[in-house]
């Protein structure tokens, strides 16, 4: 029998059930878990005692949030279908959202893509940032953290997730392992960005009191997305860079968007087959598919009007034309 702890509400067992499910499939699922328990809170707060998922139960939590984005929303939304689809098949009675309801266009965020200045102005001031007696090797992790970011295209969980052993400095390579898709991935660094590792390593003296993540939080386990997004967004503040609001950007994942674009560009005036290369970007991102690293060719198309007709030489398919 799955695990019921923490679930209180009559859907539980179903609730944990999908959890261990999803696990055994070979699904990290932490996030939808953390979802799921504040769904379970939700049902037991509204004092319900029937073991079904109503059409109404699902539409009151899966309604928009003030400055939520559809994106998030639409998560939540196909975590919900997914249970209900679960709990159809083991005999609970459960509404299953339409299929449609769940589509949502998962490039509706235009990326910002930082020009070099903009870097420059960012690492200035990251190379700059004070300490905290709260978090007192900040001013250590975050230059490098966001020089991994930006120079291999990391997504900012899979930095975080890095433990010592991942970060290779005899071969210059990172283990990613604490990927979105399950797909592990062995990536190169810059010889700049290895010396920058070692010279970090003795500083911060990476492995003390027995913690295993190589950006290590002060109060055990790793840094927190949400504590270097706030960091980045006060860097962003100091460096002179706008940022539009919630959703709107610029994000710290748009360093990785970045990263994709400045590799076509070069490869673009390197005169290299793209048609080629691509699939090599797709794989150096840990993409599930060729989409997402095709998207970043119609970027470099917009960014770089006077590379379009070389990219179009190549990959003509990516470009479409436009009435």
């Amino acid at each position: 029998m799955p695990d019921l702890h923490p679930f209180r509400s009559p859907l539980a067992v179903p609730i944990a059930g999908y959890i261990a499910e999803k696990r055994a499939t070979g699904h990290k699922f932490e996030k939808g878990a953390s979802l799921l328990k504040g769904f379970d809170s939700f049902v037991y707060s509204r004092g319900l005692q029937e073991t079904a998922l109503t059409k109404p139960l699902v539409m009151e939590w899966t309604a928009r949030k003030p400055n939520e984005t559809a994106s998030t929303q639409g998560g939540r939304i196909s975590l919900l279908r997914g249970l209900a689809i679960y709990m159809n098949r083991i005999g609970y009675a459960a509404y299953v959202v339409p299929k449609a309801m769940v589509t949502v266009d998962r490039y509706a965020y235009i990326p910002y893509i930082f020009s070099s200045d903009e870097m420059k102005a960012i690492f200035e001031v990251c190379d700059q940032y004070p300490s905290h007696d709260v978090t007192p090797n900040r001013h250590l992790v975050l230059p490098l953290l966001l020089r991994i970011l930006y120079g291999c295209g990391l997504r900012i969980s899979e930095a975080l997730h890095l433990t010592i052993p991942d970060v290779d400095l005899d071969k210059g390579t990172l283990l990613i392992r604490h990927t979105k898709f399950n797909k592990e991935r062995i990536l190169p660094m810059s010889d700049t960005l290895i010396e920058r590792c070692r010279k970090y390593v003795k500083t911060v003296q990476v492995g003390k009191m027995g913690n295993p993540y190589f950006f290590p939080s002060p109060y055990g386990g790793h840094y927190s997305e949400a504590t270097v997004y706030k960091l980045f967004r006060d860097m962003l503040r100091q460096a002179g860079i706008s940022h539009l609001g919630r959703g709107k950007g610029p994000r710290i994942h748009d360093l990785r968007h970045t990263f994709a674009v400045n590799c076509l560009k070069k490869w673009v005036l390197d005169g290299r087959n793209l048609n080629n290369v691509l699939p090599y970007l797709s794989a150096y991102l840990g993409h599930e598919d060729m989409r997402g690293s095709q998207r970043y060719m119609r970027l470099t198309a917009d960014l770089y009007p006077d590379l379009t007709s070389k990219i179009e030489n190549t990959c003509a398919y990516v470009i479409p034309e436009v009435e």
